[in-house]
């Protein structure tokens, strides 16, 4: 318990010390700056991992391991979807952080939400893995088509809350620092930004949907749960500044999210077969299964993130050779 309190604890400063950085001074962080940042939010979670495996034994360090290596995938992708608002909204360099900052608090805040959520279902209705295996599937399988008709990067992000926004109010042509609300020629009107925080929070919300499932395949201990995302979450406003265009040269990270999500699926199915109590599926009697260990799902993803990222950078390389 003073383990988890202290985590907690430290997680929440570092959360508003980031968040002062911000407020305090906006700006477009250096290469400098950015690398220090990503290699300390890196370190950090390493640590962690480590204190548990001293603490708490090798089945919680490999479940947050695999937990947070999952989740920072996810949320690497999230980027590509912050890449596309920004671009398409135009929102100025020296405010990219703070949307950043408001789009990975609120990310936060709604993981925490779904978190608690599931596992009252879990605890519930052992029922609901069958939900999130079938879910995750699901979702592999949107990735592979969206992999296969090309990199997402060059989508455009929209919907109809943002219409209705853009229809029933009065929007200025350009922002106001961060301000939600502007004045142009005696007239209030909304800005941009507020737009961009809407598209933001949307695209959290999605992305929330699709990370809970993922992490309860790993793990189904809350605290774990929570700091993967968390750690996964933090130092992704300086890893955005850090890649830069790299981002657009991981062209089948979606293709290698698929595999990972659907991996995960199927254990959460096999599991799920493993403590069955649905009266209609082997007479509500457990089936035994192979179970797949926490070891084989870490060696899993990290060899899919590996072979996907190596293959993307040999892609975009070739293609660079042949524009020549």
């Amino acid at each position: 318990m003073w383990f988890e309190v202290v985590t907690l604890v430290t997680l929440t400063l570092l959360l508003i010390v980031d968040l002062l950085i911000v407020t305090r001074r906006p700006h477009e962080p250096s290469m400098r700056e950015s690398t220090a940042w990503v290699s300390f939010y890196i370190a950090l979670p390493i640590v962690f991992g480590i204190l548990l495996l001293i603490i708490s034994g090798g089945q919680a360090s490999g479940e947050f391991f695999a937990g947070w290596v999952t989740e920072k995938s996810l949320s690497v992708d999230n980027l590509f979807v912050f890449v596309i608002i920004m671009n398409q909204f135009r929102v100025p360099r020296r405010y990219q952080q703070s949307v950043l900052m408001f789009g990975i608090l609120l990310a936060i805040v709604m993981r925490g939400v779904f978190i608690v959520l599931g596992a009252l279902a879990i605890n519930q209705f052992a029922w609901v893995f069958y939900l999130f295996g079938v879910f995750l599937i699901y979702t592999a399988a949107k990735l592979a088509q969206q992999q296969a008709s090309g990199p997402h990067v060059d989508e455009k992000f929209d919907s109809p809350l943002l219409q209705r926004i853009g229809r029933r109010f009065p929007v200025s042509a350009d922002y106001d620092g961060i301000k939600f609300r502007t004045v142009v020629d005696g007239r209030k009107m909304l800005t941009p930004m507020l737009i961009v925080f809407v598209a933001i929070g949307s695209a959290d919300l999605l992305f929330a949907v699709d990370s809970i499932p993922a992490i309860f395949g790993i793990t189904q201990e809350m605290f774990l749960v929570f700091t993967a995302n968390v750690f996964a979450l933090m130092g992704l406003r300086q890893l955005y500044f850090l890649l830069g265009g790299l981002l657009e040269r991981l062209v089948y990270l979606s293709a290698g999210l698929a595999v990972i999500l659907a991996f995960i699926g199927v254990k959460l199915v096999l599991h799920a077969l493993h403590e069955n109590n649905l009266p209609f599926v082997n007479g509500g009697e457990p089936i035994h299964v192979p179970q797949i260990s926490i070891l084989v799902s870490l060696g899993f993803i990290g060899a899919t993130l590996a072979v996907t990222t190596v293959a993307s950078l040999l892609k975009t390389r070739r293609d660079k050779v042949r524009l020549r």
